[in-house]
């Protein structure tokens, strides 16, 4: 079984992300939505939240499921039998970023790959933390955000 984790805070989901996973979904059998919690960083949406929109964002899914795990992905990803880890690129920076990770969890966890899908480019300016910041000063984010996105 080809089982990949897409490890993110999820905080909230874009249409990027949503874009990635689905456009991953036929290289694997399963994808897991992780969403790691770090005890030092403050969320906006509780992990109950994330997950409940995870939930309802892939709905009828069966490809798809959600977690939350602690502590190192590789070793998440181990304890699942992931083969894969799944990231989304929106920009050079990002690139760079994540290709630094991709190569320190490749030294840990000579098994997993990395694969990485680049975003379509009317997503490449979406991050959930400019979405985070739209909704906190109470602009509309229903551009950003999947169609069954929860009100807050």
């Amino acid at each position: 079984m080809k089982r990949a984790v897409f490890p993110g805070s999820f905080d909230p989901i874009t249409i990027g992300h949503e874009a990635i996973i689905n456009r991953a979904l036929p290289l694997f059998d399963e994808i897991v939505l992780a969403i790691g919690v770090n005890s030092n960083k403050s969320y906006f949406f509780t992990l109950e939240e994330r997950i409940s929109v995870l939930e309802k964002c892939f709905e009828g899914q069966p490809k798809i499921s959600i977690a939350s795990y602690s502590g190192l992905t590789t070793e998440y990803c181990k304890t699942i039998k992931a083969s894969h880890i799944l990231r989304g690129l929106r920009t050079a920076a990002d690139f760079e970023f994540e290709r630094t990770i991709a190569l320190m969890n490749k030294k840990m966890a000579p098994e997993l790959e990395t694969i990485f899908l680049i975003s379509e480019p009317e997503h490449s300016a979406i991050s959930s933390t400019v979405v985070r910041d739209i909704l906190k000063n109470g602009g509309d984010i229903s551009d950003f955000v999947p169609t069954n996105f929860p009100k807050k």
